[in-house]
């Protein structure tokens, strides 16, 4: 990369003081001088002069005497108090920009100059991304609250989705970032509605914004009070900027000028990595303004939200795979079940003792039943089915249709775990908890996705009101494939993870399904406690 300096005469502005024998002496106001921009052409050098063909160009200004820079380009003018800014031009071939320098001083004075810049840009977006993002002209993106796993934080660098954090489904529903919405429209403009209520981007709904402490103040938020690391609430008006599309690297990288931003605001050079991405949905990644954290957001269509929310969901996989219907009394069969065996907390402080006895998983009256029984001494048993080394898939729909226990403690279960475990352990592994219920509250289900960095208490999760769980049989279902993992209760979605080729759910899973007593779902359990079952009246695998 090749760094120049370009020196700068500016013309400013002179007061004329009177002058009276008691006035006080006055600071003399000057105007800054001796303003520099480091221009420096991404990827220059003798072969390319005009960069590298990204179309990106760093400008740092300074200045004697001033105390805050301004840049003007397009029409937009951009306060950056540190001089330092970066712009992406993405129209192809060799052009000329023009962007305004200012440097502010006290009392307003100011010095500027008019910057031109030639600078080659190679890449052309894809038909196909660019369809995505505009449509044609009204398509509108949010994040996508309702999915576990939306908004998120690691490494720089690191995996994405990331090793340290991973917002649960609507976890930040009340820090002002939930109803903003983003348009990208075709002329290069980008508009952030601030708290778009109704959905309509002419009407004027300017509220809050949500960021991270000490770098929002890009934004104006100096003085507000943060909660932990983050500024939330903070009252902000609609705004419009540049976006632009460029592909460093080979990554095809959405970036918006000036403070113009996603979801959360992280400061930084405004440049979102696009991760993955389907026809209405895409995972962004940035590096913060610290370069201390990776962040990533869920966006998705809000028109196409709007559209499919009531209509049923449909499923690409069809063709019924394998299943085992419960037909026949006796012990499960062999040839589909096995059995975890033993005691010992399970890693959940759990305090059942898994058996294959048949007084703990039988099949009777055309159905499978687990029992979770109080063993008479203090202790419990109960039973963990699995196909592992009998039946795995990758990819698919699995229905189970279920009746849940009802007594508090108990805790059932129904969930795909990798095959490769004994290789590779937990969560490595990965695991897809189709259902699960606690022991305190048996009026809802819930669902997870466990995997390396959003294991245990990170997991995504969402739940779902089933009031009846525990008197009628209801289907839990997961619809998985290699960009989307959907899980429902009945015919309604309501955990929903986007997937991606280099994420461990692109491997064989196998089924399990178990009640345990106690532990950290399960908790107290009832000291009246005998016995309790889940019925399972089929279990089925489409492909």
């Amino acid at each position: 990369m090749r760094n120049f300096k370009i020196i700068l005469i500016g013309i400013f502005g002179v007061f004329f003081l009177g002058c009276q024998e008691d006035e006080p002496d006055l600071d003399i106001i000057v105007a800054p001088s001796n303003l520099q921009v480091s221009v420096e052409l991404v990827g220059a050098d003798a072969d390319n002069p005009n960069g590298d063909g990204s179309g990106t160009v760093n400008l740092i200004a300074t200045a004697d005497d001033a105390i805050s820079y301004q840049f003007v380009y397009n029409g937009n003018r951009e306060a950056i108090p540190s001089g330092a800014k970066s712009y992406n031009f993405s129209t192809t071939g060799l052009n000329t920009y023009t962007v305004a320098v200012i440097a502010v001083g006290s009392a307003g004075l100011s010095t500027s100059y008019l910057l031109d810049l030639e600078v080659f840009a190679s890449y052309s977006a894809p038909e196909d991304l660019l369809q995505m993002l505009v449509a044609d002209g009204t398509r509108t993106w949010r994040i996508k609250a309702e999915s576990g796993g939306h908004f998120g934080l690691g490494p720089v660098g690191g995996n994405i989705p990331a090793e340290w954090y991973s917002a649960a489904a609507n976890e930040k529903s009340a820090t002002g970032m939930y109803d903003d919405r983003y348009i990208f429209n075709a002329d290069g403009t980008f508009t952030h509605i601030t708290n778009s209520v109704n959905d309509d981007p002419s009407v004027d709904t300017s509220g809050t914004i949500f960021g991270r402490v000490n770098l929002v103040d890009e934004l104006g938020a100096h003085n507000e009070e943060a909660n932990g690391s983050d500024i939330e609430n903070y009252p902000y008006t609609d705004y419009s900027n540049q976006w632009s599309l460029t592909a460093p690297d080979g990554v095809e990288t959405l970036s918006l000028g000036g403070t113009a931003f996603l979801g959360y605001y992280t400061g930084g050079n405004h440049k979102y990595r696009i991760f993955s991405r389907t026809a209405n949905e895409m995972i962004l990644t940035t590096a913060d303004g610290n370069s201390e954290f990776n962040w990533w957001f869920i966006l998705t269509n809000q028109e196409e939200v709007e559209e499919t929310v009531n209509e049923e969901f449909e499923s690409e996989f069809n063709t019924l795979f394998w299943s085992d219907e419960f037909d026949i009394a006796g012990a499960p069969d062999a040839l589909s079940w096995t059995y975890d065996l033993g005691a010992g907390g399970w890693g959940n402080g759990e305090s059942q003792n898994y058996t294959n006895n048949l007084e703990n998983a039988i099949v009777e009256d055309g159905s499978l039943k687990i029992t979770a029984k109080a063993d008479g001494v203090g202790g419990y048993t109960s039973a963990r089915l699995k196909s592992q080394g009998l039946f795995d898939f990758k990819y698919g729909r699995v229905e189970v249709r279920a009746k849940l226990p009802a007594a508090q403690g108990t805790w059932p279960a129904i969930w795909l775990l990798g095959s490769n475990i004994e290789d590779v352990n937990w969560p490595a592994c990965g695991e897809i908890d189709v259902m699960e219920q606690t022991g305190w509250d048996k009026t809802i289900t819930s669902a997870a996705l466990h995997f390396p960095g959003n294991s245990g208490g990170d997991a995504p999760t969402n739940s779902i009101d089933n009031e009846t769980s525990t008197t009628e049989f209801h289907n839990y279902v997961v619809d998985w494939t290699a960009d989307e993992i959907n899980i429902l209760v009945d015919d309604e979605v309501f955990f929903t993870q986007a997937n991606s080729s280099d994420s461990v759910f692109n491997l064989d899973f196998f089924l399990i399904l178990n009640v345990a007593m106690g532990g950290t779902l399960g908790g107290d359990i009832d000291p009246a406690f005998t016995e309790d079952t889940m019925e399972i009246d089929y279990v089925r695998v489409y492909q």
